[in-house]
């Protein structure tokens, strides 16, 4: 081992660098300035085109679309969140039959698009309406919106069984085996140990799915259910007026963001303990 006898003397600060104006800086700021004026005359035309009249025949209306939206996203993430217990617990199955049809279940309906599977539930099922009046399903899928709800239900189910089923497993063995060493039945590992600490890494991903389903559900607008976007397309169909789709996406922003602030200030809230 060493001993030093002589301290380094003191070093003076690096110098700081000159901040110089490269080709990519001046792009950089030339499109930021072009987004601000874009965005400063997309507020003033907004006010150039305020129509007083407009907002108050087709303002309601927009609301009762926002209302359908939210009613629909919330019925399907809340039946998708019960629906993919089962099959998360079927993917993790040792049973080679679960295992394959969870597997089948989650590939089909994270593998194709949102809007196919509603088609094919929508106008499919249609094709077998003799069918499911002999059993008593034809006044359930006579309805769009029942349609849109049943389809949405099995999309996000399938993703939200893959979140369940990575966070369930993420958590490490030595939970389990500190559980057992303590006694503790399996339900009760699963249900004390287990569930608590694997919500907390599915706390993120399920926000994004839920902001995903609400983005994803404007096209439930092409099979005739009056959401925000239909409400949107119906009155642009009367007014042509474009305007009416940047309030729909402002409609949109505000949910997102809402709820993107929400979900923040409960993983804050979950996630307080582990924070020093």
């Amino acid at each position: 081992m060493s001993i030093a006898n002589d301290l380094i003397p003191p070093q003076p600060p690096p110098p700081v660098t000159a901040f110089r104006w490269t080709g990519l800086r001046i792009l950089g700021a030339s499109l930021l300035g072009l987004w601000i004026l874009a965005g400063i005359a997309l507020v003033l035309w907004l006010i150039d085109a305020w129509d007083i009249d407009k907002v108050n025949t087709y303002g309601p209306k927009f609301l009762s679309g926002l209302g359908t939206t939210l009613t629909l996203v919330g019925i399907s993430i809340t039946l998708g969140a019960v629906l993919s217990v089962p099959v998360a617990f079927g993917r993790m199955s040792s049973n080679r039959i679960l295992s394959s049809l969870a597997y089948g279940y989650v590939y089909f309906f994270r593998g194709t698009p949102l809007i196919a599977q509603l088609f094919l539930i929508y106008y499919g099922f249609g094709t077998f309406r003799d069918q499911l009046e002999a059993v008593g399903l034809w006044v359930f899928f006579r309805d769009a919106w029942n349609c849109a709800l049943f389809a949405f239900t099995l999309n996000t189910a399938a993703y939200q069984a893959e979140i369940l089923r990575g966070a369930i497993e993420s958590v490490t063995r030595g939970q389990h085996e500190g559980a057992a060493a303590l006694g503790l039945t399996r339900f009760q590992t699963f249900y004390k140990i287990i569930l608590p600490q694997a919500m907390i890494v599915a706390l993120r991903p399920y926000g994004n799915e839920i902001i995903l389903m609400i983005k994803g559900s404007a096209i439930v607008a092409i099979v005739t259910v009056f959401d925000l976007m239909g409400e949107t397309r119906r009155a642009y169909s009367r007014t042509f007026d474009f305007q009416t789709y940047i309030w729909a996406a402002v409609f949109y922003l505000v949910i997102v963001e809402a709820l993107r602030n929400i979900w923040e200030k409960l993983e804050q809230r979950l996630t307080r303990h582990l924070k020093r």
